[in-house]
């Protein structure tokens, strides 16, 4: 899933290193944001309630590769640790300027049941992340204009 943004890669990647920033494109599923470690960049790390599909769970997510202006890795623990998840941001630069900013989501292991429903279980994602990404669109302009020239 990818949205255009007319940032620069530096601008974006700059803006979601940032895992406090998260929550402002996140919020309508992931609440109850608790930080630790350091605010940006490898290592630092929040715990968020996720609500999706009815269902509410408690997910760990760290930053575990980076590099600059162009990926973000981060790392999801779930459900006593059954559910291991990677997102991944990819920033690619646009030929007329601005930044292509892909997300994706992968399960490295599940719990049985949610293999099984695995289908729905993605659809739910997709339309979760399609949120996810126009909301996310819209902030690395405002965290541009908020840091001024």
């Amino acid at each position: 899933m990818s949205i255009d943004v007319p940032q620069t890669p530096q601008q974006v990647y700059d803006f979601l290193d940032v895992m406090a920033h998260h929550q402002r494109f996140t919020d309508h599923y992931l609440t109850r944001w608790r930080y630790s470690g350091p605010d940006r960049g490898v290592g630092s790390f929040a715990t968020v309630t996720a609500t999706l599909g009815g269902t509410k769970t408690d997910v760990s997510i760290e930053a575990v590769e980076a590099d600059p202006p162009r990926r973000i890795v981060e790392r999801n623990v779930s459900a006593a640790g059954r559910r291991l998840a990677h997102g991944t941001y990819i920033i690619d630069p646009l030929p007329a300027g601005g930044s292509r900013v892909s997300f994706t989501y992968t399960w490295t292991c599940a719990p049985l049941a949610e293999r099984l429903l695995a289908p729905a279980i993605r659809a739910t994602m997709r339309r979760a992340n399609r949120t996810v990404m126009r909301r996310l669109a819209a902030e690395p302009a405002r965290h541009v204009s908020a840091e001024g020239p």
